[in-house]
């Protein structure tokens, strides 16, 4: 692993994730969540602050990547909720199966190696009345858009630590075998459009 790769790279997307317009798209997902929460790619952990502490029983935030653990050792240390960190990837989650009350997917599925296996991982350790909350960028659903994203995904795959402009969110959710409660599609205002698009929203288990 290069110095770009473990140092600045991390850095510059940490600091992407945490500008405000984001901040405020976490706000709108995150205190959703309650019970036992499995949290995909906690990484820095910015979304620690925003879990409601009456209504999340313990956090378990996953993360295979130690340049992005150690930006977060701050917010783990002072989480509100109890907090446990695995150092695993979303593709082998080791949680037994029908454990989790809430999966936290934010700006990940964007990075993941195997978006499809993961999520089956997500769907095996939920219980079956348990819920996805997603906040993710992704494929733009305008030809025109996804056209742009797909030439410039090498170049940005790169800079942004393997972050990938072309994944389907929605596509990637029913596939794995949950339906989409519901949803908002949308491009976050400053930025260009091939960076921009979003989907916001709750899924359960089909």
């Amino acid at each position: 692993m290069g110095i770009y790769s473990r140092f600045i790279g991390p850095k510059l997307v940490s600091c992407l994730c945490s500008m405000d317009d984001i901040m405020a798209e976490r706000e709108r997902i995150v205190p959703l969540a309650s019970g036992e929460v499995l949290e995909i790619g906690m990484g820095p952990g910015l979304n620690l602050p925003l879990y409601n502490p009456l209504s999340v029983t313990k956090v378990i935030g996953v993360d295979p990547n130690d340049a992005f653990l150690h930006l977060g050792e701050t917010r783990h240390r002072n989480s509100r909720v109890p907090l446990e960190i695995l150092h695993a990837p979303a593709e082998a989650l080791p949680l037994m199966d029908c454990t989790i009350d809430t999966a936290v997917i934010t700006y990940t599925l964007c990075t993941v190696e195997d978006p499809h296996r993961a999520l089956r991982e997500v769907r095996r350790v939920l219980k079956p009345e348990g819920k996805v909350l997603f906040l993710e960028h992704g494929l733009s659903p305008e030809e025109d858009v996804a056209r742009w994203q797909r030439r410039l995904n090498p170049i940005w795959r790169s800079l942004a630590v393997g972050c990938n402009l072309t994944r389907p969110v929605a596509e990637l959710l029913q596939q794995a075998g949950f339906s989409i409660r519901d949803m908002e599609e949308y491009y976050l205002g400053g930025a260009p459009r091939v960076l921009s698009f979003h989907c916001r929203g709750i899924a359960q288990v089909s």
